[in-house]
């Protein structure tokens, strides 16, 4: 029995002010599935994030989210005013969850020794993972991550990438999310969507690494990126990118998640 679909685009158009921003994309996303959007500049992740969000309607076509749907939204970035401090448990109790939740989440998330920290004095890496905890805390059905590596070294991305895929293990939701770089996510995601307005290839991602659309937008894989993605695992990283722990044996050659 297939997964139950969470949300499903058909043919979604966005036009605004007689400039057309997407035109007939398709994707659908179903619960325990991770769907990754990348796309050049100006290709329209932000309008489809926007839309799987239901902050605009679509100009033509349809979106359809399942009753009820609960969605957690992690933005790709937080301004917040030196003036106005904030502590990370202060921030995270914002969203009305209950104490045991926001302590259980930041556990989860590894971020429970910087919950009496200012949000301001957050490195990215952590920031990322606090703006993580927040989109969690409404237990959503649906994650949408907009560049969650976002300001974050590359083996710190590795790191967030494998805690995304566990959690979406755990909790078995689905998540949409946005990436600029499709070889460091690819051990991370079921499924890519490649845009450029419109639909340039989706499916798996090993297929869309290759095939001629993507190549054109992107061109091949740089070796620099290819070394960082293939390289052999046997010690972990922090969200800064310092090796935390080795380990006795080789995993394979990718990162985990």
């Amino acid at each position: 029995m297939a997964p139950e679909p969470l949300i499903v685009g058909r043919d979604l158009g966005v036009c605004v002010n007689g400039r057309e921003l997407i035109r007939h994309i398709d994707f659908t996303l179903q619960r325990g599935r991770i769907l990754t959007v990348i796309g050049p500049n100006g290709a329209g992740k932000t309008t489809l994030v926007r839309l799987a969000l239901g902050l605009i309607k679509p100009t033509s076509g349809t979106i359809t989210r399942t009753r009820g749907i609960r969605i957690g939204y992690m933005p790709q970035r937080l301004a917040l005013s030196d003036s106005m401090p904030l502590s990370v448990h202060r921030f995270l109790a914002l969203s009305r969850a209950p104490a045991h939740a926001i302590e259980a989440t930041a556990g989860q998330l590894g971020v429970t020794a910087l919950l009496r920290s200012p949000m301001q004095r957050l490195s990215g890496g952590e920031t990322q993972r606090v703006l993580l905890a927040r989109a969690l805390l409404g237990e959503p059905d649906l994650l949408v991550l907009d560049e969650p590596v976002q300001g974050i070294d590359v083996n710190g991305q590795a790191e967030l990438y494998r805690l995304i895929v566990g959690l979406r293990d755990t909790r078995g939701c689905g998540v949409m999310m946005v990436s600029h770089d499709l070889h460091l996510v690819m051990a991370a995601t079921d499924e890519v969507l490649c845009i450029n307005q419109h639909v340039c290839c989706s499916g798996h991602p090993e297929a869309v690494s290759q095939h001629p659309a993507y190549l054109d937008l992107f061109g091949a894989l740089d070796t620099n990126t290819l070394a960082v993605y293939t390289h052999h695992h046997d010690h972990e990283h922090n969200l800064h990118g310092d090796i935390v722990h080795e380990h006795s044996h080789h995993h394979d050659g990718h990162p985990h998640g």
